[in-house]
C-alpha cells in the first residue's frame, strides 16, 4: 500500500479503540458516575441547578434527577468525541492534530466534571462560590483552547468554522491564529469578571462574546477576499 495515501479510519485512536489514550478521559467518566451516585444519595429534594450571571440561583429541579444529569451529559460528551473523526467528511485530518483533539476532549470532560462537583457541593451546604468557581474555570478552559486553536486543521465539527475557513486553508490558518489570541483574551476576561463592577463586567462580556463571533466572522471573510484578490491578479 502507497505509504502517502491517507489513513481510512481517520480516527484519533488510529482507526481503532485506544485504552491508553482514552484513560483519562475514561477515568473522568467514571469518576462523575461515582459522584453523580453520591450525591442522588445524599442531595436535598431540591437543589440549585442553575447560577446566573451575577452567581445568584435562579432554578431549581429535584435533587436525585440532578444528580444524574450531569453524569449522563459527561459520557454523551465522550461517546460524541469518539464519533466525530468517523462522521466528519474531513476526517483524514483528524490524524493531523491527534494530539490537540486529546487534549481538548479531556479538558472539556474534565470542566464539566468540575463544574458537577462544585455546584454538587454548593447544594450539600458547603460555602462553594458559584460565581468565582465557575468562571474561573471556564477562564482557564478558554485560554488554553486559544493557545491550541491554532494547531486545528480543516474540519467540519471543530474550530471556527465559516465558509471561508472551510474554503481556503490559508484562511482557516489565518483566523485560528487570531482566534487563538481572542480565546486567549476571553478566557483573562471571564476570570476577571467576577472581580468587577457588576455593570461593567457583564458589558465586557458582551462585548468579548461580540468580539468572538463576529470578529472571527469578519476576519475570515476578510482574508479570503484578499486571497481572492491576490490570486486574481496573478
Amino acid at each position: 500500500m502507497n505509504e502517502n495515501m491517507p489513513r481510512e479510519a481517520g480516527s484519533v485512536s488510529g482507526g481503532s479503540y485506544n485504552f491508553k489514550k482514552e484513560f483519562p478521559a475514561l477515568l473522568i467518566v467514571i469518576a462523575s458516575w461515582i459522584l453523580g451516585w453520591y450525591f442522588y444519595q445524599n442531595f436535598p429534594a431540591q437543589v440549585v441547578t442553575h447560577w446566573n450571571f451575577y452567581g445568584v440561583p435562579d432554578s431549581w429541579g429535584k435533587g436525585t434527577t440532578h444528580a444524574l444529569v450531569l453524569p449522563g451529559v459527561i459520557t454523551g460528551m465522550y461517546l460524541l468525541f469518539l464519533a466525530l473523526p468517523y462522521l466528519d467528511p474531513k476526517k483524514e485530518r483528524y490524524e493531523e492534530f491527534q494530539k490537540v483533539y486529546t487534549i481538548f476532549k479531556n479538558l472539556l470532560l474534565l470542566v464539566m466534571f468540575l463544574i458537577f462537583l462544585a455546584s454538587g457541593l454548593f447544594n450539600l451546604g458547603y460555602n462553594v462560590q458559584i460565581q468565582y468557581v465557575a468562571p474561573i474555570i471556564i477562564g482557564l478552559l478558554m485560554m488554553i483552547i486559544g493557545n491550541y486553536m491554532g494547531k486545528i486543521k480543516p474540519n467540519w465539527f471543530m474550530g471556527i468554522r465559516t465558509p471561508w475557513t472551510l474554503s481556503s486553508e490559508t484562511v482557516w490558518q489565518k483566523t485560528h491564529r487570531l482566534g487563538g489570541f481572542l480565546f486567549t483574551l476571553f478566557g483573562l476576561v471571564l476570570i476577571a469578571v467576577p472581580f468587577l463592577p457588576k455593570v461593567f463586567g457583564l458589558s465586557l462580556f458582551i462585548a468579548m462574546i461580540v468580539l468572538l463571533v463576529f470578529g472571527t466572522m469578519g476576519y475570515s471573510y476578510w482574508v479570503y477576499r484578499q486571497e481572492k484578490t491576490g490570486n486574481s491578479m496573478q
